[in-house]
């Protein structure tokens, strides 16, 4: 859908909505208009009523996103994170910097120098928790563990040892950095590429500054539930999600599986009845488009894309309290332009 600017929006956002200035196909940029979740709302009303507003700081986070290829489509793994998290009710692994991500750590890709480089940052220890993070992060959520003896081999560990080592580092009863220490494995940071870096919008209570990653799943290794704590995660299809997004169909799969897996009578799961852009958020709607229209994982992680910074604005137009983002619409990983 798409409106010129100025235009009213009259009736319930289900998906994303372009603003469409004539300058858009020749900047190759889209102003866009991103629907909130129904639980954002009353903060939105809050944070639209005070004239001098000071938002709260955003912690630093790191968020992976897995692709693969399939006969249906390149596929990524979502995961359930509940109606809290910045990061969006269903979203890619991730999570906050820690103070332990500057750890010592054996380094095996590209320096922590050339990854302060490639983020556009100037403090080095910032750049490497960022990389850190995202490894940790990806590890303790899905078991999926870029790390390795050498730059040419990854890790090799039993289910019950890796489903252990998860729990000790998500209860902190070891750190992440013991964990490989003690089995003589570095971080393959040479398995992730940099996506983009985007910043919680204002009003949140919750804000992060995340720097989003692409991987894929090294050989021999499966992504998985984190026992005891994780409640949905699952491999997606991008272009279907996409094709599908102004639908609940997303959100009553995961309320089924929650419903299901703890026994919930009632149904009243936070995502039932939701379209995608009110259980994520649009960091991972406008990278979930990206994923849809790649040719493949391998086109998509070798793309060369501009790396941004993203800042989506709460506005008020109608009545619907909405997020207005610029995005490239360019697609990244060679495929044919589709409309979204």
């Amino acid at each position: 859908m798409s409106v010129t600017p100025g235009e009213d929006v009259s009736h319930p956002v289900t998906a994303p909505i372009a603003i469409t200035p004539a300058n858009n196909t020749k900047t190759g940029v889209v102003r866009r208009l991103f629907p909130i979740s129904p639980t954002q709302r009353e903060a939105a009303a809050q944070w639209l009523s005070i004239p001098d507003r000071t938002p709260r700081a955003a912690r630093r986070a790191s968020s992976v996103v897995l692709v693969k290829d399939s006969r249906e489509g390149v596929q990524t793994w979502l995961g359930y994170r509940g109606p809290e998290s910045p990061l969006g009710h269903v979203a890619f692994p991730g999570g906050s910097v820690e103070e332990n991500d500057d750890a010592a750590y054996v380094w095996h890709g590209p320096s922590v120098a050339q990854w302060a480089k490639k983020l556009g940052v100037d403090d080095h220890r910032l750049a490497k928790m960022w990389v850190t993070c995202a490894i940790r992060e990806l590890f303790e959520e899905t078991g999926v563990l870029l790390a390795g003896p050498d730059s040419l081999s990854t890790a090799e560990i039993r289910r019950g040892e890796l489903m252990d080592a998860r729990q000790a580092v998500a209860t902190q009863d070891a750190s992440f950095a013991e964990i490989l220490a003690r089995r003589g494995w570095g971080l393959r940071t040479d398995l992730l590429r940099p996506l983009s870096r985007w910043v919680t919008p204002g009003f949140m209570h919750r804000r992060f500054d995340t720097w989003f990653f692409a991987a894929v799943v090294p050989a021999g290794q499966s992504p998985s539930l984190l026992e005891g704590k994780g409640v949905w995660g699952n491999w997606v299809v991008a272009k279907d999600l996409i094709a599908q997004r102004a639908t609940s169909t997303l959100g009553d799969q995961v309320a089924d599986a929650i419903d299901f897996g703890v026994g919930n009578a009632s149904g009243e799961t936070d995502t039932r009845g939701l379209p995608l852009s009110q259980i994520t958020t649009p960091a991972v709607e406008a990278i979930l488009e990206k994923i849809a229209a790649t040719k493949g994982s391998v086109a998509y992680l070798s793309c060369a894309r501009a790396l941004k910074e993203y800042a989506p604005e709460l506005v008020n137009i109608g009545g619907e309290y909405l997020l207005d983002i610029s995005t490239a619409n360019a697609p990244e990983g060679g495929a044919i332009t589709r409309s979204l």
